[in-house]
């Protein structure tokens, strides 16, 4: 049995990317080992410049030195499925905002009249009004009419995304969803970055890493100080950020965490970092408890 080994090169682009993503699950169907590796370390890659031929090289030494052991994600199980739905929700939500800002600016600029008559309207009144505008009248009431129709068909397209993502995640992980402060698209991102095959996280100290609340020591002769690791996730590290303040707003353990905390000398940013360490645990333990899903060769 052979190894296929795929690098993660930062800044890869066409072909050679196209090629580690279609390969690498077909060697895996086939039974053959598939190992992940990391880009190379900074000082090395400026020892010997950045090439695809150095890149294999550097890959290919560090499976064969044990320092490079990853499993590539499977992505072949509902965490495909919710990673291909958050890709066009989070399209969906940036045009919608991106339509809502021209709106509000073209009603700025309209004739006086009818920038009165939609003045001071909440949200919701003004797509409405701006939707029932007569588009034959002028160049503006047709601009502003299109683009609240667009607003609607984006909302009810995101809308419709969101139950689609959170029956998945009730279907595969419903435990999650259960945790305080974690709604379907907190839950959809860190399952996202944890992958299917959630097992190639070795315990919840990978997982912490992963999403970028590991800490780092940091400390000095004057000072003992740790700070969080900035080489993961940074889309979970921000799903993990607004459960935190989700959970200082809402529930009664984390608010008294805080108050103990910072009557210990800690600052907020700091005991929401910490904080942000311990729903990582939790997180992963819910995560680890879903099943694997099962290949298909099996399946069949």
């Amino acid at each position: 049995m052979g190894t296929f080994v795929g690098s993660r090169r930062e800044g890869w682009r066409g072909r050679n990317r196209l090629l580690r993503r279609r390969t690498g699950p077909h060697l895996a169907a086939e039974g053959i080992e598939v190992i992940e590796v990391n880009r190379p370390d900074r000082a090395a890659r400026r020892r010997s410049g950045k090439t695809d031929a150095v890149d294999a090289e550097a890959a290919a030494r560090a499976v064969l030195g044990g320092r490079a052991t990853g499993a590539p994600k499977s992505k072949d199980g509902p965490v495909e499925e919710l990673r291909v739905l958050k890709v066009v929700k989070d399209s969906a939500v940036r045009n919608r905002t991106q339509a809502i800002n021209q709106l509000k600016a073209l009603v700025v600029s309209a004739p006086a009249q009818l920038r009165e008559s939609l003045t001071g309207l909440s949200n919701p009144a003004l797509f409405k009004a701006c939707a029932a505008l007569d588009p034959q009248a002028s160049a503006v009431n047709k601009a502003l009419s299109l683009l609240a129709h667009r607003i609607k068909q984006l909302s009810a397209e995101a809308t419709s995304l969101t139950r689609r993502i959170a029956a998945i995640l009730q279907a595969h992980n419903p435990q999650l969803l259960e945790l305080t402060g974690v709604g379907p698209d907190s839950a959809a991102i860190l399952l996202i970055a944890a992958g299917d095959n959630h097992d190639r996280l070795r315990d919840e100290a990978s997982f912490a890493a992963l999403c970028d609340v590991s800490p780092v020591e940091r400390s000095s002769g004057k000072s003992q100080r740790r700070r969080l690791n900035r080489g993961g996730n940074r889309q979970a590290n921000a799903a993990l950020y607004r459960i935190a303040l989700s959970r200082l707003r809402w529930e009664e353990r984390s608010r008294a965490y805080l108050l103990r905390r910072t009557a210990e000398g800690k600052t907020k940013r700091e005991v929401i970092r910490c904080l942000k360490r311990y729903i990582a645990h939790e997180i992963h333990r819910a995560i680890a408890s879903a099943p694997l899903p099962v290949p298909d060769s099996l399946a069949a």
